[in-house]
């Protein structure tokens, strides 16, 4: 009994301090930086762990850091696009009723979903230099089958967080679902045929 309440007592400095720092960066002035920050580096992480899977199942060789580099700029793309599009969802359907938060999903599945996968693969294909036509032809294949799997995993995902989290924190329950869909992403734009000694 004395070991607990010594850790509930020595731990409230802990809490206050944590509870704080959540104020302030999930607080108005600084929650775009946030939501960048967290786009970016959980899509960096998607990446490293596909790669690590790459490497371990012998598709590749080694890390390829420009690989790395391309995705981490899609997600300074993709991170303003988010943090505002979550904004502009919630003043446009207010509210979290069953009707309102089925409205939200469907509009974020027809709108959002197509832009985000767009976003991600234009970028990704500009930093490639590849050509126009290249691109265009890369996002038509690979958006078709991103934008598929995308019906399976978001629809049940978005429902909770429409109708239980305050928009300040649907970036980063958005990219903490998204953890898993980042590496098929990196899957289905990189696949087995990646060369990855580039560094």
């Amino acid at each position: 009994m004395l070991i607990l309440r010594w850790l509930q007592k020595s731990s409230k400095p802990v809490q206050q301090v944590l509870s704080r720092c959540g104020k302030v960066i999930f607080g108005k002035k600084y929650l775009l930086v946030t939501n960048v920050s967290i786009t970016v580096g959980l899509s960096c992480t998607g990446d490293f762990l596909q790669q690590r899977y790459q490497i371990k199942t012998k598709e590749t060789k080694s890390m390829n850091l420009t690989r790395s580099k391309h995705v981490a700029a899609s997600g300074l793309v993709i991170g303003p696009f988010c943090h505002y599009w979550y904004i502009f969802l919630d003043k446009w359907l207010p509210g979290k009723t069953t009707k309102v938060v089925l409205k939200k999903v469907i509009v974020d599945q027809l709108i959002c979903s197509p832009i985000y996968i767009s976003l991600f693969l234009i970028t990704t294909s500009v930093l490639e230099r590849k050509s126009w036509e290249e691109t265009k032809k890369e996002t038509t294949s690979k958006g078709a089958t991103l934008y598929l799997a995308e019906w399976i995993v978001w629809p049940p995902a978005q429902l909770i967080n429409f109708s239980f989290l305050p928009t300040r924190y649907r970036v980063l329950y958005d990219n903490s679902i998204s953890l898993g869909f980042d590496c098929y992403f990196s899957r289905v734009k990189y696949g087995c045929t990646e060369n990855a000694n580039e560094t």
